[in-house]
C-alpha cells in the first residue's frame, strides 16, 4: 500500500505521494490513514467540472485530479485572465480544496506549471522560457521515462528541450517528443470537453443570490426571451434546452426539456420549464441561493416558415405538438409515444412505438390499413405485450377453435368463433424456424371476446424432424 494523496501537514514531515505506507508509519507512527476511493474522487472532480461551467462551456476532465478550461474569449467577462484565475481559485479554496492553477497557450504547458508553481500566466510565445527551469516530472510522463531522463542527466525540461528531437524519440519514444513540443508551445492538442458546447447560451449573474420560486421564474422568463431573440437573428429554433442553476456552495443543478418542433417563442420555453420544475420528484433546492442562472439551447434547427393564418391543419399540428411537449416536460419524453406501421404481417411487429416528440410528423403521415365498414375489426383493441399461454381442454383437429380453455385460472366456454387466420412466421428474418400460427376470434358464454392463436400445426415438424406439439395463447381482447 502506498500514499495516493496527503495534506500539508504530512508533506511537512517529508511524506510524498507514492511512498509505501510502511515507510510513512516509520517516519510518523501516529499518522491518520484513510482508504483511497477513486470512484468518489471521480464524482467530486465531475461535480467541480460542472461548477466550472460558470467560467467557460469548454471544460475537460484531466484525471485523476485536474481540470482543463478553455477560456479563449471568456477572460474579458471576468476582468482579464488574472482576475478570472483569482476568482476561480478563491472560490474553490473557500470550498475546502487545495488548488494550483496556471494559464498558458497549450494544455500541456499549463499542466506542467501547475505541478510546480501556482498562479503563473504565460504570455503567447513564452512557453519555453516558462517551463525550461521546471523538473522533468512536471511533464507528466510515465515514472519509468522520468527516471530514465534523470539517469541521463536531464533534470529539467530545458535540458530535455536542448537535445535533438530524434535522440529523445529514439530513447524514450515519440509520445514524449509530442508531449515536450506541446509543453514548449510548438504543438497543441485541443481539449476534449466533457460536454459539447451549446449552440446558444444566455445567463444572468446575481450580486445577491436568489432563492425564491418567483425570482427563479422571472429570471427564466427573461432569459427565454433573450435566447429567442438571439436565435431569431440566425433563423433558428430550439429543440433541446437546458437550464443550469449554480448555487453559492458549488452545487449545480441542470434541468432539461425537449421539443418536438423548433421553438421560436419565449413564452413556450417559459411554460415548458414551469411544467418541468413543478413535476420534479426531487425539487429544486436553492440552499443559500443561486448566484448564476444559465439557459442554453443545446440543439437547434433551422425554422421553416409555414402559412399559419389560413391553414387549419398547420394550426392543429402546432397545438398537438405543443400539448405533447407540455406532457413530456411533466412526465418524461419516453412516456409519450406514437405508433408507426411496419411492413410486416406479424401482429406484435405491426406497429413500432417511438417517442412522439421526434416522430410526430411521421405518425401524422403514416398510412394504416383502412377498416372495412361492414366487417368486425380483425385486430383487438387491446393487444398484450406478450401472448399469455392458455390451457385448451378440447379442440377439433386439424384447424378448429377450442371448445373450452382456461386463462388466468378461469374456465371459458366458447359459444362463437371465427377463423382460422393463418399467419406463417417470417423465415427470412429468423435464424431458427418458427411455427405457423392459426388465429381465432372467439366469444365466451359471458360475452367476452378473445383473440386466440394456436402456435404450430398438428402435423408440423421441426428442422431436425421432431414433431412440434401445438400450444395455445391469448394475444388480445376485443372491446
Amino acid at each position: 500500500m502506498v500514499i495516493s494523496a496527503l495534506n500539508d501537514a504530512a508533506a511537512c514531515l517529508g511524506l510524498t505521494v507514492g511512498l509505501p505506507l510502511a515507510n510513512a508509519r516509520a517516519i510518523c507512527p501516529d499518522i491518520d490513514v484513510f482508504d483511497a476511493d477513486e470512484a468518489a474522487d471521480a464524482r467530486i472532480l465531475n461535480g467541480l467540472a460542472g461548477w466550472c461551467d460558470r467560467f467557460t462551456p469548454l471544460v475537460a476532465l484531466d484525471p485523476p485530479h485536474g481540470l482543463l478550461l478553455d477560456i479563449t474569449g471568456c477572460a474579458h467577462l471576468f476582468g482579464g485572465e488574472a482576475a478570472l484565475m483569482n476568482a476561480l481559485c478563491g472560490a474553490l479554496t473557500r470550498q475546502g480544496f487545495a488548488v494550483s492553477a496556471a494559464i498558458a497557450g497549450t494544455p500541456a504547458c499549463a499542466r506542467a506549471l501547475t505541478r510546480h508553481v501556482h498562479g503563473r500566466i504565460v504570455a503567447p510565445g513564452k512557453e519555453l522560457e516558462a517551463v525550461a527551469p521546471l523538473p522533468v516530472f512536471t511533464l507528466g510522463a510515465d515514472d519509468e521515462i522520468t527516471r530514465g531522463l534523470r539517469r541521463a542527466g536531464l533534470k529539467t525540461i530545458g535540458d530535455v528541450a536542448a537535445r535533438g528531437r530524434h535522440e529523445i524519440a529514439a530513447r524514450f519514444g515519440a509520445a514524449l517528443t509530442a508531449l515536450l513540443e506541446q509543453a514548449l508551445g510548438q504543438g497543441d492538442v485541443p481539449i476534449n470537453p466533457r460536454r459539447p458546447p451549446p449552440d446558444y447560451i444566455v445567463e444572468k449573474r446575481f450580486a445577491e443570490p436568489i432563492a425564491t420560486d418567483s425570482a427563479i421564474a422571472m429570471t427564466l422568463a427573461g432569459l427565454a426571451r433573450t435566447l429567442i431573440v438571439a436565435m431569431e437573428k440566425q433563423g433558428k429554433g430550439a429543440r433541446h434546452l437546458e437550464a443550469g442553476f449554480f448555487r453559492t456552495d458549488g452545487a449545480v443543478r441542470v434541468i432539461a426539456v425537449e421539443t418536438g418542433r423548433p421553438v421560436t417563442r419565449g413564452e413556450i420555453v417559459d411554460r415548458l420549464f414551469r411544467e418541468r420544475l413543478d413535476a420534479l420528484a426531487d425539487p429544486l433546492d436553492p440552499g443559500f441561493g443561486f448566484d448564476l442562472v444559465r439557459l442554453s439551447a443545446v440543439r437547434t434547427e433551422s425554422v421553416v416558415q409555414e402559412q399559419r393564418d389560413l391553414d387549419a391543419r398547420v394550426q392543429d399540428n402546432d397545438e398537438v405538438a405543443a400539448l405533447i411537449d407540455r406532457i413530456a416536460a411533466r412526465i418524461g419524453g419516453h412516456r409519450v409515444v406514437v405508433h408507426l406501421p411496419q411492413d410486416t404481417h406479424i401482429p406484435e411487429r405491426g406497429a413500432l412505438s417511438l417517442p412522439a416528440q421526434q416522430h410526430l410528423v411521421a405518425a401524422m403521415r403514416a398510412e394504416w390499413p383502412a377498416p372495412v365498414g361492414s366487417e368486425p375489426p380483425l385486430r383487438p383493441l387491446r393487444m398484450f405485450a406478450r401472448p399469455e399461454p392458455i390451457e385448451v381442454r378440447m379442440a377439433e383437429i386439424p384447424d378448429k377453435p377450442p371448445r373450452h380453455f382456461v386463462w388466468r385460472r378461469v374456465t371459458h366456454t366458447v359459444v362463437r368463433a371465427e377463423g382460422p387466420e393463418r399467419i406463417a412466421m417470417e423465415w427470412w428474418r429468423a435464424r431458427k424456424g418458427r411455427p405457423t400460427r392459426d388465429y381465432f376470434r372467439v366469444e365466451d358464454e359471458t360475452g367476452l371476446r378473445f383473440w386466440l392463436y394456436r402456435d404450430g400445426l398438428y402435423d408440423e415438424v421441426a428442422e431436425n424432424g421432431e414433431a412440434l406439439p401445438p400450444a395455445w395463447f391469448v394475444h388480445g381482447m376485443f372491446a
